[in-house]
């Protein structure tokens, strides 16, 4: 267990190291996001009855934070070992593939929930935000930023270059997250678009994240867990096949 200790210790002091742009900037950045919008929608009506849309907007945003910052950590790591070349001092250790997984998802977890209790915090001085279930929020919060941690492992694995992460991150994840019901609840959309958000795993995190606060959703909490926890298993596999085969990593 040294070996994954010392990788897990080494992936969160990158971020760590440097937190005011890793953690502080998301959060700053989602705090705009909150007050251009609760300005611009002040007075909309609420998509849950007796939720504000302020209320209703920061669980969305503490989510999507979480969500992005979890994937740019594990996946701006291996991409930058590889084009630095130290990648080769991580391969050397004699490291299994469940620790290398093990501790990317893990530091990778650790941002994505510092940045999402940041953006709580800042937001429930702005708005009071109830908590109907703590259980909820946790499971998929840890749900949630697992599985974008493991996205952001293959994604690192796949590229050869940072402009592949960031294509990455701005025609997927961006889209996905942004188009998710962060901003709006998606039976304010045509039918179309409702069935069409339907398709989109990063709504079914985010409707659920959003009960643990409300006790109300778009769909079932249920079926979010299931999407979610499925997404989760699905890519977990995907990511240990792609360490176990070495795939760009030992050519």
């Amino acid at each position: 267990m040294i070996g994954f200790q010392t990788l897990l210790k080494k992936e969160i002091l990158r971020f760590w190291k440097v937190a005011f742009q890793t953690v502080a900037a998301p959060i700053l950045t989602s705090m705009l996001y909150l007050l251009i919008f609760a300005h611009v929608m002040a007075g909309s009506n609420a998509a849950f009855e007796g939720v504000s849309y302020e209320q209703f907007l920061i669980p969305g945003l503490a989510m999507m934070t979480m969500l992005q910052n979890a994937f740019a950590n594990s996946s701006s790591s291996l991409i930058q070992s590889k084009i630095t070349g130290n990648i080769l001092f991580i391969l050397l250790p004699p490291l299994t593939p469940w620790n290398y997984y093990g501790a990317y998802v893990l530091a990778a977890l650790v941002r994505g929930l510092a940045v999402g209790a940041g953006v709580f915090l800042v937001g429930v001085f702005l708005a009071h935000i109830p908590i109907h279930n703590m259980a909820w929020i946790l499971v998929f919060a840890l749900f949630g930023s697992a599985m974008m941690a493991a996205l952001g492992i293959i994604a690192g694995l796949w590229a050869d270059k940072f402009d592949q992460i960031a294509a990455f991150q701005n025609f997927i994840i961006m889209p996905l997250t942004f188009l998710s019901g962060v901003f709006y609840s998606i039976h304010s959309l045509p039918t179309f678009w409702q069935n069409l958000s339907h398709l989109n795993p990063f709504f079914y995190m985010i409707d659920g994240f959003r009960y643990g606060f409300f006790g109300k959703s778009d769909v079932s909490v249920w079926l979010s867990l299931a999407v979610t926890a499925g997404a989760f298993f699905c890519l977990s596999v995907a990511t240990l096949h792609l360490l176990k085969s070495g795939y760009k990593l030992r050519q």
